[in-house]
């Protein structure tokens, strides 16, 4: 076990990655963050000179670089299968954000060449790190609940939708919305497994678009006869709202409101709170403790708490969405590659 801090290069200064950069460098004590890469002019100087980092453009000047233990994926998911091999191939520990590939295929062949190498490698499912679904999931293990029967998951992104939903790929909202709710799902029902999935989705902001689905509601079949549920809308106007429930024989546990913190103001108008307005916003504390949990696992030379398995089992699900929207009937949950092909 090494006491120095992590030295972290992030590649991505999107949205994401801009705040990713500033929890490392300022809320991670066992972090140092060192650059910052992204291939767009200024973008990459944009988020690191504040905080005290190098600007990089090209990937493989931090690959490279002796000064860079770790590396913080960011970029276009497109990108995400891409950026681990060439990390773990260069031995630097990888954390990647949500969805580690594209395909069953891609995060297994990112699994592959993390093994392979012996680095770390974590991926972006932060709800795990929210205290709230921690101590729910502390719960059904210790059994307060009794079995699990049903499980629940929601997210829904704040706003009036997309602006432009021509630029919307296809399945987002199972491979890059969802995906968070199917870990959760998975998360809360340790020791089981997804077995199948009925999805339904439509575009209800845009009606009849070829493409866009901006509402999905998905039933997922547990391997111990739970059953499942996850919703997600693009279009929540009164803020960015998860939650998540579990109904167990002895009990139930629910968590997340959408409120900012606990201030209430009570007034003629009745009782009013604040909501968060967006990802980084409600789960400040919980991107902060997954960066944390990287630096203790390279540092502690242990696996992390979430992993390439666990991604490859959200992705299963998503990919079962998929192919419950193309088929219209229930879809079976991949659990190898083989099964996938």
């Amino acid at each position: 076990m090494t006491s120095t801090p992590v030295r972290v290069a992030l590649v991505g200064a999107g949205r994401i990655g801009a705040a990713h950069a500033e929890t490392l460098a300022r809320r991670v004590p066992d972090a140092h963050l060192v650059a910052v890469v992204d291939p767009r002019p200024g973008a990459a100087t944009a988020v690191a000179t504040p905080l005290g980092a190098r600007a990089e453009t090209e990937v493989d000047a931090v690959l490279g670089a002796a000064d860079v233990d770790a590396v913080v994926v960011a970029a276009s998911s497109v990108a995400h299968r891409d950026l681990v091999v060439a990390a773990a191939d260069a031995g630097k520990h990888v954390f990647c954000e949500k969805p580690a590939g594209m395909s069953l295929v891609e995060i297994d062949e990112a699994r592959r060449a993390a093994t392979a190498a012996g680095v770390v490698f974590q991926v972006g499912f932060n709800r795990r790190f929210a205290r709230e679904f921690a101590q729910a999931r502390d719960l059904v293990e210790s059994g307060t609940l009794g079995e699990v029967r049903q499980l629940r998951s929601l997210t829904r992104d704040p706003g009036r939708g997309p602006s432009d939903p021509d630029v919307v790929p296809p399945w987002t909202i199972f491979t890059q919305t969802l995906i968070h709710d199917f870990d959760t799902l998975n998360f809360l029902n340790p020791g089981a497994h997804a077995v199948d999935v009925v999805a339904t989705a439509d575009s209800l902001l845009f009606p009849g678009h070829a493409t866009l689905l901006d509402h999905a509601t998905v039933v997922v079949r547990y391997s111990n006869g739970a059953l499942g549920t996850a919703e997600a809308s693009f279009a929540a106007v009164y803020g960015y709202d998860v939650r998540g429930e579990v109904l167990g024989s002895e009990g139930m546990v629910t968590m997340g409101e959408g409120a900012s913190s606990s201030l209430r103001v009570h007034g003629q108008g009745g009782r009013t709170a604040s909501t968060a307005h967006s990802d980084t916003e409600l789960l400040r504390d919980a991107y902060a403790a997954e960066l944390a949990e990287l630096c203790a696992a390279v540092r502690e030379g242990r696996p992390p708490a979430v992993g390439a398995d666990e991604a490859f089992a959200a992705f299963a699900v998503a990919q079962a969405c998929i192919d419950s929207m193309t088929t219209g009937g229930r879809a079976a949950v991949a659990t190898s590659v083989l099964q996938e092909a």
